[in-house]
């Protein structure tokens, strides 16, 4: 009877912790933030002049746009990248890769 009360005790202890653990839920939603606002964060981020201080006004809208702009053409040629396949599956090297990233990037940029 000890036995079993023991037994019973420490499945109970054991499986509390799984029915108080917290949801993933919260976690994939602060994950599936856009792209948009994390480029815009690290360009915030990088926004400082030479002497270390935060740049303001029309030198931080300008910096800003550059900043932004750079982000997407890296992000497109991430995404190129990623689908630079031959029929087969196989990666593309060579002068056919910089041919269809070149192609690619271009066409990202419409």
């Amino acid at each position: 009877m000890l036995k079993n009360l023991f037994t019973a005790v420490t499945l109970a202890t054991l499986l509390s912790g799984v029915a108080f653990a917290q949801s993933a839920s919260p976690k994939a939603s602060a994950d599936a933030a856009p792209a948009a606002s994390a480029s815009a964060s690290s360009c915030d981020q990088k926004a400082v002049d030479k002497n270390g201080k935060p740049l303001a006004g029309a030198a931080k809208t300008s910096f800003m746009k550059k900043c932004e702009a750079g982000a997407s053409k890296e992000s497109a040629a991430a995404a190129c990248e990623q689908k630079a396949m031959d029929k087969n599956g196989k990666p593309l090297a060579g002068a056919a890769k910089t041919s269809y990233m070149k192609k690619c990037t271009a066409d990202a940029k419409k």
